[in-house]
């Protein structure tokens, strides 16, 4: 049915394909995706520089890179604004917009720069969003920041919200704090690592013509993903806080 040099090639790449390969560092005694640690340090490195670019020489009537990373400001102002209110917005415009611009930065990174041209001895570079260590931290992150806007807030009354309204749905109530980081970190590690998988069994079989509206989706999504993570992060603060 298909011709034996299509076979040989291009299903054997497909059974040769694997997900979990990481080229592994030694610190101190501890095993760490170094691959993963370098575009991270990639991306943190590109935001420095746009907020250096931004602020760089700021005039009232902003212009080029300032008009730009105000634009950027005032977005992810909003997503804090309409999740916290008026009266919390402020103090967590950093934490929200640190989340939201990593999170950006990393999933374009992985869809916009051809990362596999690079050769590692294991594993290979791509969007630290689909390393699920990566989108687990951003999750407990996320959890210590809720716990701490609420306890600073009530103090310890904060936990009188497990048996609200009556002390039956206390387990409930524990069980749906330790599925929030959960729901956070696989949503946003499965939809990264979905799109790179199907944009890599795409390209081994039709080079050029289909991946290319697949990895536009695949930079939309990415977008999308990073606006519902720090959404929902900003909602489970305001929830904390009320």
């Amino acid at each position: 049915m298909y011709p034996d040099n299509f076979s040989s090639s291009t299903f054997t790449f497909l059974a040769e394909a694997e997900v979990g390969k990481h080229f592994y560092w030694n610190i101190a005694g501890f095993l760490v995706h170094g691959q993963v640690l370098v575009v991270i340090w990639f991306v943190t490195l590109i935001l420095l520089l746009f907020a250096f670019l931004g602020s760089r020489e700021a005039s009232r009537i902003p212009h080029g890179w300032q008009n730009f990373m105000e634009s950027a400001l005032d977005f992810v102002t909003d997503i804090a604004r309409n999740q916290l209110g008026e009266s919390f917005y402020r103090e967590w415009i950093p934490f929200i917009g640190t989340l939201f611009l990593f999170i950006f930065g990393c999933n374009w990174a992985g869809a916009v720069i051809p990362w596999k041209l690079i050769q590692l001895p294991e594993g290979e570079f791509a969007a630290p969003t689909n390393d699920i260590n990566t989108t687990v931290a951003l999750a407990l992150l996320t959890s210590f920041s809720y716990f701490y806007a609420g306890l600073s807030k009530k103090g310890l009354g904060y936990f009188k919200r497990y048996i609200a309204p009556i002390p039956l749905l206390l387990p409930i109530n524990i069980l749906e704090d330790f599925t929030k980081p959960l729901s956070l970190s696989f949503r946003l590690f499965g939809n990264v690592l979905a799109d790179e998988l199907t944009i890599t069994v795409l390209t081994s079989l039709v080079p050029l013509v289909i991946p290319l509206p697949i990895m536009l989706l695949g930079i939309f999504a990415g977008s999308v993903q990073a606006l519902i993570f720090s959404t929902l992060a900003a909602a489970y603060i305001a929830e904390a806080l009320e």
